[in-house]
């Protein structure tokens, strides 16, 4: 009784193709919950910026977004407040840390007289890091 071993062991050779639908499919999966969350990242409230050129601000530390609407409405990040407690309302939120950065949005259709109410209500209780934001040239509404 003979046995070939040679074609035996032929039969069972090492595939050495790799499989990459299931890495095909994680990056898929991945690329769609990026898809889904990256909307979700942006806080605050749809404005109607003045233009200016400047060049953007750098910083390493998440700032407060604060927004005045032409309505003279005020929302911290996206939570509208009343005018005459929104100053206590973000000490409580930054928990009396005054050395918090704050981005101010405000509609390029507001009073400058409102805009700088809203600014001496925060520089009377300690907020000297105060950014104006602007929208850029080109950019937004026209």
């Amino acid at each position: 009784m003979l046995r070939n071993y040679g074609t035996r062991h032929k039969s069972r050779a090492v595939i050495s193709d790799i499989n990459v639908t299931p890495m095909i499919d994680v990056m898929l999966v991945l690329l769609v919950i990026f898809m889904v969350t990256t909307p979700l990242l942006t806080i605050g409230v749809k404005v109607d910026l003045p233009k200016a050129e400047a060049s953007a601000i750098l910083d390493q530390e998440e700032p407060l977004v604060i927004s005045i609407k032409n309505d003279k409405t005020i929302w911290i990040s996206d939570v509208c407040v009343d005018r005459e407690t929104f100053v206590s309302k973000l000490l409580a939120i930054t928990n009396n840390n005054t050395a918090v950065r704050l981005y101010l949005y405000a509609d390029r259709d507001l009073r400058y007289e409102d805009v700088m109410q809203a600014m001496s209500a925060l520089n009377s209780v300690g907020f000297k890091k105060i950014a104006l934001i602007s929208d850029t040239p080109g950019k937004g509404k026209k």
